[in-house]
C-alpha cells in the first residue's frame, strides 16, 4: 500500500509550525543576516511586523520582518518595495533564513 505523503514544506526552527511550501522556493542564493537565505513567493503562519528602510546588500528596500505566528521568532523579512529598478521583482516576495527553518517531509 502507498503512503500518502503530504507536500514538502518548511517550518519554524522553534516550534514546527509550518510556514512555506518548498514549491514556493524561488532562489536560494540569497543572504540574510545570519547566512544564508531562501528567497519565497509566499509564506503562511507568519506575522509581518511594521515596514521599514533598510539598506541592504542590493540597494535600498522597504522591508518588515517576519515573524511565526506561534512562537514570535523572527524567520527573515518582507519585500515591501525595492527603489532600484532592476530588483522590483522582490516586491511582495519572502526572505526565510535557512537558519531559522527546517525541512519537513522530505
Amino acid at each position: 500500500m502507498a503512503e500518502l505523503v503530504g507536500p514538502r514544506l518548511y517550518s519554524c526552527c522553534n516550534c514546527r509550525n509550518h510556514v512555506a511550501l518548498h514549491d514556493d522556493v524561488i532562489s536560494k542564493a540569497f543572504q540574510g543576516r545570519n547566512g544564508r537565505a531562501f528567497l519565497f513567493s509566499h509564506a503562511m503562519n507568519i506575522t509581518v511586523g511594521p515596514k521599514e528602510d533598510r539598506h541592504l546588500m542590493t540597494g535600498l528596500h522597504t522591508v518588515a520582518d517576519v515573524y511565526c505566528c506561534d512562537c514570535h521568532e523572527v524567520l527573515g523579512w518582507k519585500y515591501e518595495r525595492a527603489y532600484e529598478e532592476t530588483q522590483k521583482y522582490k516586491e511582495g516576495k519572502f526572505i526565510l533564513e535557512k537558519s531559522k527553518i527546517v525541512k519537513e517531509n522530505w
